[in-house]
Formats: structure tokens, sequence, C-alpha cells
């Protein structure tokens, strides 16, 4: 009985860390962080709901290459909760990575954070090593513009530009703050300074070697790592199951029906799991609205399975748009790589349906929060191209107009017609009309 009991513990244990996020989730439309409050929480406190402006949403000069005159050769831009307050409480950031000819982003992890890249220019080499479990084997590819590839959370992972002219990239991060522990600077860095004698054996070497490396100068890389008051709580619910091993790479032929996917075999993965090109590629926008979507979702990278991010290309015609939708479970973050579009989301009723827009330029950076109504509008008579981040591997589109007015089987028309508060004879017409799914 008493084993038994045990076993039962351990099993609930196992499914309660199943619903733990790294971020808080959101308990409200938005919670802007007050980067002034001296109270310490997990995270930030709120702003109050009346003294939130559009620009609390949102970041320019993603468009601008940052000084990467250094000894690694590579700069990082972020767009986390310290330069963008609306990230707050809603698990995703942002950052353009900018690589000198042959510089690289050196080993290191985010330990509160999945990655996922997509490369704007250049070539890069790029890779991640699994735990010692799963025999520190190394998942490596060679990305060409407009590919993408993940990063699972926690692992030791590079990126390094193999090439004689510079290289961008922007990588989303499951994370308002993911923090970045550099290997190089963490072991041989710290302060004060891990003993040379507990060094010199971890790494089998000569202490004399160990004392010359803690010698060197390590570049910090520059992603802030914001050190906060931690709270471990059963109200830290995930959106989307949080990781239990190394990766999960989905098999999307299993007939076995889980919460996201059951996993393949870790000695059947290969990097192409975590790997998908055609980013850099323009998408039919010839429809009704003027706008197409390219995905990078667990179904195009199946190693996305458990990592809570993804990403997605959006093509705008001259003056289309991606109509007002939600996402259920996810929040965005977009980036404009071409054009000027004109965006917005809309808070619950409790707060007024207030709405919180903003006209977006080529390098602007722009939220919209978790389940709340949002749209972006192509305002140029040339097309526009942006880069958005969701904070889910399947993050659910539900297009207002398509749901409404085109669900199958219809709504009542009675119902409707009371809810808009207009005459039968509008809905029977809304309802009449073939629509776009975005």
């Amino acid at each position: 009985m008493k084993m038994a009991a045990h076993i039962l513990i351990v099993l609930l244990s196992i499914i309660s860390t199943l619903v733990y996020a790294y971020d808080p989730s959101p308990l409200q439309d938005i919670c802007v962080a007050d980067l002034n409050s001296e109270v310490l929480v997990n995270g930030f406190v709120c702003k109050a709901v009346e003294e939130v402006t559009a620009n609390d949403f949102f970041l320019s000069g993603f468009d601008k290459p940052s000084n990467t005159m250094n000894k690694v050769g590579f700069n990082v831009t972020n767009a986390l909760v310290n330069q963008i307050p609306g990230l707050n409480t809603l698990g995703v950031s942002l950052v353009r990575l900018d690589f000198a000819p042959y510089g690289e982003n050196p080993p290191h992890t985010h330990p509160r954070a999945t990655e996922i890249l997509t490369v704007l220019e250049g070539k890069l080499y790029v890779g991640f090593v699994l735990s010692n479990q799963n025999n520190n084997t190394l998942i490596s590819k060679v990305l060409n513009k407009g590919d993408v590839f993940v990063f699972p959370i926690g692992l030791i992972h590079f990126q390094a530009n193999i090439g004689h002219t510079p290289a961008v990239a922007i990588s989303a991060l499951s994370s308002q703050n993911p923090g970045v522990i550099t290997i190089a600077n963490s072991v041989f860095g710290s302060k004060p300074p891990i003993s040379d004698d507990i060094l010199a054996k971890a790494f089998q070497v000569d202490k004399k070697v160990i004392d010359y490396l803690q010698a060197q100068f390590w570049m910090v890389a520059h992603i802030l790592v914001v050190v906060l008051f931690s709270i471990t709580s059963s109200l830290v619910y995930a959106y989307d199951p949080s990781p239990l091993q190394d990766i999960c790479v989905a098999d999307l032929n299993s007939k076995v029906l889980v919460n996201g996917f059951i996993c393949k075999a870790v000695e059947e993965v290969t990097a192409n799991d975590f790997f998908l090109s055609g980013f850099d590629k323009p998408s039919n926008t010839m429809n009704k609205v003027g706008f197409n979507v390219t995905n990078a979702l667990v179904n195009q990278i199946p190693g996305l399975n458990t990592l809570g991010i993804s990403l997605v290309r959006l093509d705008f015609a001259p003056y289309g748009e991606n109509p007002p939708h939600t996402h259920p479970r996810a929040t965005e973050i977009l980036t404009v790589l071409e054009g000027k579009l004109y965006v917005g989301f809309v808070l619950s009723n409790q707060n007024n349906n207030t709405l919180i827009s903003k006209v977006l330029n080529k390098g602007d950076v722009f939220v919209f929060p978790i389940g709340l109504i949002h749209f972006q509008a192509n305002i140029g008579h040339t097309p526009a191209v942006a880069i958005s981040a969701l904070s889910s591997q399947n993050p659910g589109v539900i297009t207002i107009a398509n749901s409404v007015f085109g669900s199958k089987p219809p709504i009542s028309d009675d119902i409707l017609a009371k809810a808009f508060q207009v005459d039968k004879k509008v809905i029977d017409y809304l309802q009449a009309q073939f629509w776009v799914n975005a």
C-alpha cells in the first residue's frame, strides 16, 4: 500500500508540473509593466489601465544594425519587457541578431525560453547540444536566408556567420525575460571565480590552463538578465505543456491523442525536425482581403512540440489586411520587414472595448496580447511583409467575420439580429458572403 501511495504521489507531481509555465499567465487583458515600481513580484506590477497607451506595446529600430565591433563579432537588439512594458505576463519576446563576417553568438543557454530563429540575410551555422542523458548529441544545420530553426529551452546552443558578409536574424523567445547564460563567461568569468581546483578536475586539465582561461576577457552577450524576486506558485499555469525532457519532437503520424503530440524516439530525431525553409518567399495575396500567411507551427516544424512558441510570415498586398481575429492560445509580437502597417487590438468589455492602435514602419515592433481581437492593415501602395512570433506551438486563429457570420451550421439570424441590433435581412446578407480564412 505504501508503495502504491508513493507511486500515486509521484504521478500527481508529474501531472502538476506539466502545466507550469516559465512566465505567469495573464489574468486580465493587459498588465503593462510598471518599470518604476519598487514592489517586487514575479515579473512586474501593472500600470493602471487608464495610464496605458499604444507606446507601451511598441518599439522602433529593429531595421537598424547594431555594433558588431567586438571580440566575437556579434550583437543583439532586444525587444524584451524592459523595452516593451506591454509584454509583461505575455510569455514572448523578440530579438534582432547582427553578425559581422565570421562573427558568432557563442555557446549559451536561455534558462527560461525556447528560441525560434529566421535568417533575414547571410548564412549561419547553428546548433544545440542535448543533455548528458541523451549523450550530449549535437543537432546542427547550415541556414540560408528564409530558413527557420528552433533551439529548445535550456539547451546549450550557438549561431555562427560562416559567410564573408554580415548576417542578420530575428529570434523569438518564449518568455518576456528569457535570460542568457554565456558558457565561457559563466564558467571562467564568474565573480568571485570558481575555484581553479574544481575547474581543473571538471575539465581534466592542469590548473595553469584554467588560470589562463579565467584571466581572459569574456564578452557578455547583451540580452539583459533582470534579477527578479522569484515565486514558485501553482498560479503559474501555461497554455502549452512545459517540456519535461530535452526534446519531444512531434510524431505527426501517431494515432494516439494527447494535448499536443506524442514524442518520436530520440534516436529517430534529426536536425530537419527543427528546420523549415522558404520564409524569404512571399505567399499569394490574390484574394478578397489581400493577405496571406506562411506558418512555422508544430505541423511544419515537429521539434516545436511542448516548446510554447512558433513563427509566421505575413504578406500583404497593397492596401491588403489581416482582418480582425484572435489567437485563443497565444500572444503575438510582430516586426515589420517592409512597408507600412496600421495595427491595433481591442480591450475587453470590462475595459470599455478601448482600441489601442499604431502606425508601424519598417523596423517597428508591436505586441498583441493573448485572446484580444486585433488586426493589421497595409496602408501603403506597395506590398508589406512582417514576421510574427506567437507564444504557442499551435496558437489557433479565430477570424471574427468567419466565426460569427460564416459558421457551419450558421448561427440563428434571430440571435445575431438581436446581438447586433439590426434587421434580420442585414444578418442574412452577411451570412451569404464568402469569408476568407486568413
